[in-house]
């Protein structure tokens, strides 16, 4: 399957749904290896005269150890399709198994020597440009600490987005 580079403003659909409900996989490499994880909470905008995107991991998540150790990661966006493959991305570790694999997704190395998965509709090559995590002393609703009763709060990344890449329909 091959992919065309577009301008981020040139994206069309609704990002709200393309996160929320149609869930995505944050992707990145350490030590040779990949992980990846199912997220449906992040945001895409514009900052420091860049095209960005928001992305929020738990710290026991697997992937922390990759997006941590990498200053690249993508994201992979399946428009609804592969939810299966996506459930499993999202309730499985790949400290425990192969769930690539397991889920079926087919992962390529990018040209940014990120890597992405066959599968996508859409692909966000990306570079880190800030983190923060969230903690309770800097939340304004009380309800939000109903997300953290076990105090594990998320670590917000805000990314570049370096290429952004559509499936051709051939």
């Amino acid at each position: 399957m091959s992919y065309t580079e577009i301008k981020p403003e040139e994206l069309s659909g609704n990002v709200f749904n393309m996160i929320a409900n149609d869930w995505m996989l944050i992707t990145a490499e350490k030590d040779g290896r990949i992980n990846t994880m199912t997220a449906s909470w992040g945001g895409l905008g514009f900052i420091w005269r860049k095209p960005v995107a928001y992305v929020f991991i738990r710290p026991q998540r697997y992937t922390m150890e990759f997006v941590e150790a990498s200053d690249k990661l993508t994201l992979s966006f399946f428009g609804g399709k592969c939810r299966d493959a996506l459930r499993i991305c999202g309730t499985k570790s790949g400290r425990d198994c192969d769930k690539i694999a397991e889920a079926g997704l087919t992962p390529f190395p990018t040209s940014d020597g990120c890597f992405a998965f066959r599968e996508a509709e859409v692909i966000m090559e990306c570079s880190k440009l800030y983190a923060q995590n969230f903690n309770a002393e800097s939340v304004i609703d009380p309800a939000v600490l109903n997300e953290y009763k076990a105090g594990d709060f998320h670590r917000m990344f805000i990314v570049s987005i370096d290429r952004l890449l559509i499936r051709n329909s051939n």
